[in-house]
């Protein structure tokens, strides 16, 4: 048996586990990012000094600071650090920055095809 759900990557609480609530948490965590995902913004390179917490960013292809090695993954501030997850192919995000609902294709945020 896998350790995580196929599409979110959600843990699993394994038979015999200790401290089962850390798993849960952090289940409750992913999800609470991925449904009605919102972005600050969609190709962010550098970290805000003083994020709040929630707050979300898709990564360019070379971010920098407390980002650096996260290429393409999107950067949320959680519980006083950095969470760091991969989106999938078909997630949906709205973008602040550019007042915008967004899909990943797989390599990049684009505009939603139809939406105006």
């Amino acid at each position: 048996m896998s350790d995580q759900t196929p599409n979110l990557a959600l843990p699993f609480i394994m038979p015999a586990q200790a401290q089962k609530h850390v798993t849960h948490n952090e289940a409750i965590e992913l999800l609470d990012m991925i449904v009605q995902l919102t972005l600050e913004g969609s190709d962010a390179s550098t970290p805000l000094p003083a994020p709040s917490e929630g707050q979300a960013w898709a990564l360019s292809a070379a971010p920098t600071g407390d980002w650096a090695g996260q290429a393409g993954k999107i950067a949320t501030w959680r519980g006083g650090g950095w969470l760091f997850v991969t989106p999938k192919e078909g997630w949906m995000a709205w973008v602040k920055d550019d007042s915008e609902l967004q899909v990943y294709t797989g390599s990049s945020w684009a505009m939603l095809a139809g939406i105006s």
